[in-house]
């Protein structure tokens, strides 16, 4: 699935991932390909897309059809 990690200054990541760890607001969670449409918001702590981490500081994600945008308040 397409993944996208963008900060209000600069796209930070796109790419290619199989799994997507994201520290949501209660509690981690995952998304796999196929997973339903959602929006949740996100706390402070790592997006892990397959094995590349990035440490946010908040912000929300859309998955929509294989594509997982997030879309964060600042990458640390």
């Amino acid at each position: 699935m397409h993944v996208e990690i963008i900060t209000p200054d600069k796209k930070v990541f796109s790419g290619e991932a199989d799994i997507v760890t994201l520290p949501g607001t209660n509690g981690s969670f995952q998304i796999l390909k196929d997973h339903a449409p959602i929006v949740s918001t996100l706390t402070k702590g790592d997006v892990i897309a397959d094995k590349q981490t990035f440490t946010i500081d908040g912000g929300v994600v859309e998955v929509l059809q294989n594509k997982v945008l997030v879309l964060a308040e600042a990458v640390l």
